[in-house]
């Protein structure tokens, strides 16, 4: 007999974006709900599509692609969504090579969707269609693995210089630098991971490409599945803070050339261990936490790396550029050199902890390829980047914090910035009240107009409900999409109130161009917000809504203003403690046009009142820092006005 799969209630809860006791509440008052098929009295399991069937037919459940039906069904497999893929990765990669593909090589409780994978396969492929689900299984998410993210995975891959050359990942995770590796042109991928279900998907997404080499699972510190193998670039995120990494085994370890590891310095291990692979001249790019650029207890190795010319440049990035690292992290960037090859005399660091990673890739990538093209010559950029010497860091602390080594931002240009700083501050603040909209409260007693949720205004033509678009993951090379596509408007770019900043990286699942009068809202954020477009030019992107309203029957500036009340927020944010909003259950006051766009007026002053409250919080903070380094530095003395006035005697 075909199995199906099953499901919690709280994974029903899940499904259907409410809370576990809804689903309690549903089983009590519908006597029609799925019955049952297995579990315990305490935690039942029902029949997932029995469940589905239901759950549509009461309007709970939305109609969604073959993709993400699919990948509800992996989501909720018994042994864990990562067995599960791998089942069907397996599947379609026999599929694809033209072998007979066997239900044994799926999970028995999923044999059901044999018929929507094979659709799906017919569709798009049997390596888009893993793609599909790939990009749903690496999205984050509770209970999923954090991965690099493609941004930060392509610059250290830019950083490596993989292009034409074999790659290795002794951490490799869910694959996202190997992923980079193939994008960025590599010849072959080696990969090693702990977790056995992650390195046999990474190693499906490379069979699916054709791509040469291979992933094994182990532990790479205690048990190296490619000793004595050479590559021309290592890529790698390994796991911080590990305390039981192997120090009392490996204490006499021959990776250890430049010092035995401490006990609490796993890192260096790691850094050590990537050397071994590389070939003469191969470079090797580390995700490292920025306490090992200084910690005392590793002082000794930071200064062999730097003498014997194998650590070439620390990076700092800004803040939570990885998941789920809040802290601003480094990349070390590391050379095997050649047995006889004399030291270089200088080692790049470079501080780009402050701004906005997207602008800084660039600027990261650019200025580390002037360095190792002449890695002798000068090289500074003040506040920036400095190629400094190695006898100046191989002081008492070796101290390779970048932010420590750079020179201080030249006098005038500090006193131009400050100068526009201030100036900019004092206008703002000077605009405020008049960017207040004017409001009157309603006479006592007054009855409240009644309201239509979105869904129905959808329904009836009042608007167009689009999105939100999904991610395809199905172009191979997408790295100069990231940085030539069209403009793409981003949840981050919603949430921070700037201009489109993405690019069309060749994964929009539908590009839809915006237009005036548009009102976009995340369907992920910290809170309900919605923002109007006032400029075309850009797709959207995704994990976006598009309301598109008729504007003989709806103003824009009134919708969006309507959308982001915090009754709205309770009203469609999932009740499983995520913050996902379903834009649908949205309620919109009834109100004649004439009287919407009065209302829409007030809301569009509240808009540009929020957003210059939002810059004067960003340049107070900023002016205060160049002032005080300013008075500190002696670059600035106050003015007779800013001294304290005398007392006058009694």
């Amino acid at each position: 007999m075909q199995e199906t799969p099953s499901i919690t209630a709280a994974e029903i809860a899940r499904l259907a974006g409410v809370g576990r006791a809804a689903v309690s509440n549903w089983r009590k008052r519908h006597a029609d709900f799925p019955d049952p098929v297995g579990g315990t009295a305490a935690s039942p399991e029902f029949d997932l599509f029995q469940v589905e069937e239901w759950l549509r037919g009461q309007g709970k459940l939305s109609e969604v692609s073959r993709a993400d039906r699919l990948w509800r069904y992996l989501a909720t497999a018994k042994e864990s969504p990562a067995t599960a893929l791998a089942g069907v990765g397996a599947y379609l990669l026999a599929r694809q090579r033209g072998e007979q593909a066997t239900r044994k090589q799926i999970d028995k409780r999923l044999v059901g969707l044999l018929p929507e994978l094979d659709a799906l396969a017919d569709e798009l492929g049997p390596q888009g269609a893993f793609d599909q689900l790939w990009q749903r299984f690496s999205a984050p998410g509770p209970g999923r693995p954090f991965a690099t993210p493609d941004e930060l995975a392509d610059l250290m891959v830019g950083i490596a210089g993989i292009d034409g050359g074999s790659v290795l990942d002794p951490a490799t995770g869910t694959g996202a630098t190997l992923r980079a590796a193939v994008r960025a042109g590599c010849t072959s991928a080696y990969g090693q991971e702990l977790d056995q279900d992650l390195a046999k998907l990474a190693g499906l997404w490379l069979a699916l490409r054709d791509i040469p080499g291979e992933v094994r699972s182990g532990d790479s510190l205690r048990a190296d599945a490619f000793p004595g193998q050479t590559v021309d670039a290592v890529v790698c995120h390994p796991p911080f803070g590990v305390t039981n990494w192997g120090f009392e085994e490996l204490g006499y370890d021959p990776r250890w050339e430049y010092g035995a590891p401490p006990r609490t310095e796993p890192e260096l291990a790691w850094v050590q261990h990537s050397l071994t692979h590389l070939r003469t001249g191969g470079h090797a790019v580390l995700l490292m936490p920025p306490t090992v650029a200084g910690r005392r207890a590793a002082r000794r190795i930071r200064g062999h790396l730097l003498r014997g010319g194998a650590l070439r440049a620390v990076i700092a990035l800004p803040s939570g550029v990885a998941a789920p690292h809040g802290v601003p992290l480094h990349l070390w960037v590391l050379r095997r050199p050649g047995a006889d090859e004399p030291a270089p005399a200088r080692a790049l660091l470079i501080d780009a902890a402050e701004g906005d990673h997207a602008e800084l890739y660039g600027r990261v990538l650019s200025t580390w390829r002037t360095f190792a093209a002449a890695p002798e010559a000068d090289l500074e950029e003040a506040g920036f980047a400095r190629a400094v010497p190695v006898i100046e860091l191989l002081d008492e602390e070796v101290d390779l914090t970048p932010g420590r080594r750079q020179t201080a931002v030249g006098g005038e240009a500090s006193e131009e910035h400050l100068v526009r700083t201030r100036e900019r501050l004092a206008a703002i603040v000077g605009d405020l009240p008049a960017l207040m909209p004017q409001v009157t409260p309603e006479p006592d007693g007054a009855t409240p107009p009644p309201t239509v949720s979105i869904a129905e205004l959808a329904r009836t033509g009042a608007l167009q409900l689009i999105g939100p678009v999904r991610s395809t993951g199905s172009s191979d090379d997408e790295s100069a999409g990231t940085m030539e596509g069209p403009l793409v408007l981003t949840g981050r770019d919603v949430a921070t109130g700037v201009e489109a900043s993405g690019r069309d990286d060749g994964r929009l699942g539908q590009p839809i161009p915006l237009a005036v009068g548009d009102v976009v809202v995340p369907t992920v954020a910290p809170n309900l917000m919605a923002r109007v477009i006032t400029s075309e030019g850009a797709l959207l992107g995704r994990n976006l809504y598009l309301l598109r309203p008729n504007p003989a029957a709806l103003d824009s500036w009134f919708l969006a203003g309507q959308l982001r009340t915090s009754g709205n927020e309770k009203q469609t944010s999932s009740l499983s403690g995520t913050l996902r909003y379903d834009i649908r259950r949205a309620l919109v006051r009834r109100l004649p046009l004439e009287e919407q766009r009065v209302h829409g007026e007030a809301f569009r002053r509240l808009d540009a009142f929020e957003s210059a409250v939002r810059e004067a919080a960003s340049l107070g903070p900023e002016l205060v820092r160049l002032t005080a380094d300013g008075l500190a530095g002696g670059a600035l003395r106050p003015s007779h006005s800013s001294a304290p006035r005398s007392r006058k005697k009694a």
